[in-house]
């Protein structure tokens, strides 16, 4: 869908929209994948006024089930992995909003608890003027180098779904599968000795700022950046490969405004909501094909070939131990 199809969409919101009411979606960071232009879109199109909420995957299943006897969210966001847990975990309800049937097959839960919104593929968002003259990394093993000393960073994996599916991804680039961690423990440990930095939430601005020049992040975050902030960035899609991950939404069960809930989730698998994500740089989950300006901005299809899928139900399922493991062994 084009731009101007859906600037016209926009323009055509309601005419004369009632009273604001407001929603809560659970895991909605602005800056993160553009929540904060679909948080907009939601106002302007539906007049529900949903607030920015910077939790991670973990720290949102977290809060849903200290609330499960009163939920305050109406809707969660989280990695597949996460949204694979809360369904299993009772905390959210069966909803296929329209469009529904149309994400594939083992991007969805066939009850609707969870289903794919948009996917990102992993890589390094690179400042690379923050590099202090060293070359752009090209592969996962360039972290471990003397001169990227203090310069790398990831997402907590024990918490952060983005930094688990970092994990994931330097644990089959080097050699392991969803069954055994062994060559990711053992790639953090070689990346400890380098100082990395560790947040536990979304750093695209700290990365835009150049205080951690590279970082384990999505490719439409390294896009946005490469083209839309002052400065020079980069994404890489390193040499041994890595993985394509999708991310998933629910409806909150029982939940306090179920029927804003669903609007909300309509919207966004809606050809407008998917649209809005493309112009974020992300790959809908619904085949709405990416506008031509978007898609050119990519790297190569050929590059994206090194990027893989996984079975995501295993790939939840390894999530726990993996977590323990790396709290207690990566040093």
């Amino acid at each position: 869908m084009k731009h101007t199809v859906l600037a016209a969409l926009f323009a055509t919101a309601i005419a004369a929209p009632a009273l604001a009411e407001d929603a809560i979606c659970y895991n909605c960071p602005p800056q993160w994948a553009d929540w904060a232009s679909m948080l907009e879109a939601i106002d302007e199109q539906l007049d529900i006024q949903m607030p920015h909420d910077n939790k991670n995957s973990g720290q949102t299943l977290s809060q849903l089930l200290a609330e499960r006897a009163s939920p305050v969210a109406d809707v969660a966001y989280y990695g597949v992995t996460t949204g694979i847990k809360a369904g299993n975990e009772g905390v959210v309800e069966p909803y296929k909003p329209a469009g529904f049937d149309d994400i594939p097959d083992g991007l969805k839960d066939p009850e609707g608890n969870w289903f794919a919104i948009h996917y990102g593929t992993l890589g390094l968002f690179v400042n690379v003027d923050a590099l202090g003259g060293a070359p752009v990394p090209q592969c996962w093993a360039d972290l471990t180098k003397p001169e990227y000393r203090g310069m790398v960073g990831y997402l907590d994996p024990s918490s952060a779904f983005v930094g688990y599916a970092g994990a994931v991804a330097v644990n089959m680039a080097n050699g392991g599968d969803l069954g055994n961690f062994d060559p990711a423990i053992a790639y953090f440990n070689d990346l400890a000795a380098n100082d990395p930095i560790v947040p536990k939430q979304t750093s695209y601005a700290r990365v835009v700022s150049g205080e951690i020049p590279i970082l384990f992040d999505y490719d439409f975050n390294a896009y946005r950046g490469k083209y839309e902030e002052d400065g020079n960035f980069e994404f890489v899609l390193p040499c041994e490969g890595s993985v394509r991950v999708p991310y998933v939404m629910s409806l909150v069960a029982n939940a306090p405004n179920p029927e804003l809930g669903k609007r909300v989730l309509d919207f966004i698998l809606s050809d407008e909501g998917q649209a809005i994500w493309t112009n974020a740089y992300l790959q809908p989950a619904r085949p709405v094909e990416l506008p031509a300006d978007v898609a050119d901005k990519f790297l190569p299809a050929s590059d994206y070939e090194r990027a893989v899928a996984v079975d995501y139900a295993e790939m939840e399922r390894a999530q726990a131990a993996f977590g323990e493991r790396y709290l207690n062994e990566v040093q």
